[in-house]
């Protein structure tokens, strides 16, 4: 009954388009451009644009909205903590909404921003998770506002969430995420396997989403800080030394800005 499919934007960005096929309704999620949406549409003219989904504030997964909303009177959701354009709803952590009948469940993960939102719908066999630019595949968003310590509190929220879940991150970075997991875990098989499918899927111009929650314990550096392996590498580059895993963290996020 219900599909997702992602409409591409800019030149890495995912606009996810959740569907109702039952009754013609629809939900996008970060519509940083107005275009796509709209094409699509003007493609499909007996649906309805119900609401749109926001995750923060950049302009990358915002800047449609207020075109969108003009067009069509969907109703916009979006952190509380942040400026929305249009915004009929704004969200606080531990909140639920309806969209297309289906309930969601709003969990705070700031550190890219200090106002980001993540969307979690808690179906029993597949569960969704609408992370912006929270959680990647393979990797994490850069810190523009908020401390290693709160990105990696919201990224150890997500990494609980069951293992089934289907994780809708908005941009294309999987590739040179999974590239950096190698560098930070060479021996890891899983990782290795994952990079070999990745650089395959792209090869054939197969988008790399969703991951899966489960997934992204097993490849992902940023969900595996307390992990020896991950201390050998990063004791390797900075020298051996005891660390907390948010420490971990943040040695990993620095050398990534960089990699």
């Amino acid at each position: 009954m219900f599909r997702i499919d992602a409409l591409p934007a800019f030149a890495d960005n995912y606009i996810w388009l959740l569907q109702d096929d039952q009754n013609r309704r629809c939900v996008v999620v970060d519509p940083g451009d107005a275009a796509p949406v709209q094409a699509w549409l003007d493609a499909h003219a007996d649906w309805t644009l119900e609401a749109i989904l926001t995750t923060h504030h950049h302009a990358d997964h915002v800047g449609g909205v207020a075109a969108l909303k003009a067009k069509t009177g969907a109703r916009v959701f979006g952190p509380a903590q942040e400026k929305i354009p249009a915004l009929d709803q704004p969200l606080n952590d531990g909140q639920r909404i309806e969209v297309l009948g289906l309930d969601f469940e709003i969990i705070d993960v700031p550190g890219h921003t200090l106002g980001h939102i993540a969307y979690f719908h808690a179906a029993a066999e597949l569960p969704w998770l609408f992370c912006g630019d929270t959680l990647f595949a393979g990797g994490c968003g850069r810190l523009f506002e908020g401390t290693p310590q709160q990105m990696f509190d919201s990224l150890s929220r997500l990494a609980a969430l069951p293992e089934a879940t289907e994780v809708y991150c908005a941009h294309e970075y999987t590739l040179s995420n999974l590239r950096f997991a190698q560098a930070v875990e060479p021996e890891n098989p899983q990782v290795a396997a994952r990079l070999a499918q990745v650089i395959a899927w792209r090869e054939e111009e197969r988008i790399s989403l969703p991951s899966q929650i489960g997934l992204e314990r097993q490849t992902n550096p940023f969900l595996r800080c307390g992990e020896a392996s991950v201390e050998r590498t990063l004791d390797q580059r900075g020298g051996a030394q005891a660390r907390t895993a948010c420490e971990s963290f943040a040695a990993l996020r620095s050398w990534k800005n960089s990699f």
